[in-house]
């Protein structure tokens, strides 16, 4: 990693010493580390939420002049697969949207520190295995309900047009790609049948899609990838 620029400092959210290091010297953090799959609430409130405070602090004590944090589409909680927008009321229900929002909720108040927040949907890409991951999670869920996506490199591009903008109208943008597919879908591209709807209830904690205008119509964010079948195709 040393030959491609790249040095590696080891770091622990619930550590805070061990944060100052890693942020020396640095001009900007992205902030991506996240408990989610298995985490049980408290597991997630120490990691999403008071880890993320503490390594907000060492980069504000170290001077960092931007601070991204990747959160998630789910702080929007169940609205029946409406198109949520980013000034949209949250109430996420469960463990891991609730500590990102808490996090979203202490990063927008911190004084002196430039941050700005990226609310990502499920995403997917060549060589990642999250869709396989899923699909004894949602094993239970309807086949019919949708889910907004993202290919990783569009996440990769929302995060680089968010932290070189000057000065962006928002502090919080939504990433999506063109399409939300059903979950029959998604699971059908890794060859997997479809969900049988056996644990609808829980379902609908995660049935809200994600409105991407704004990012669009201000950074100039366009998916390189922004359907799952255009991704199946290219990968």
């Amino acid at each position: 990693m040393q030959d491609a620029g790249v040095e590696i400092i080891q770091g622990d959210l619930q550590d805070a010493d061990s944060l100052a290091a890693a942020v020396h010297g640095i001009e900007a953090v992205v902030h991506c580390a996240a408990f989610f799959r298995g985490a049980t609430p408290e597991q997630a409130r120490a990691v999403n939420d008071l880890g993320t405070q503490r390594l907000a602090h060492a980069a504000r004590d170290a001077s960092v002049r931007r601070f991204l944090f990747t959160s998630t589409g789910l702080v929007y909680g169940a609205n029946g697969g409406q198109l949520a927008r980013e000034d949209d009321p949250c109430a996420p229900t469960v463990a891991y949207p609730v500590s990102k929002l808490a996090a979203e909720r202490f990063l927008l108040e911190l004084q002196g520190l430039d941050v700005r927040v990226l609310r990502l949907p499920f995403v997917y890409g060549d060589g990642d295995p999250h869709i396989e991951e899923v699909v004894p999670v949602m094993r239970g869920f309807p086949a019919a309900q949708r889910m907004s996506i993202a290919h990783h490199v569009d996440v990769a591009q929302a995060v680089t047009l968010l932290l070189d903008a000057p000065s962006p109208a928002h502090r919080i943008y939504n990433v999506v790609g063109d399409e939300a597919p059903t979950l029959g879908a998604l699971f059908a591209s890794v060859g997997a049948p479809p969900p049988d709807g056996s644990n609808a209830e829980f379902a609908r904690a995660f049935d809200a899609l994600m409105d991407g205008r704004r990012i669009r119509e201000e950074l100039g964010f366009m998916p390189r990838f922004p359907g799952l079948e255009t991704a199946s195709a290219r990968e």
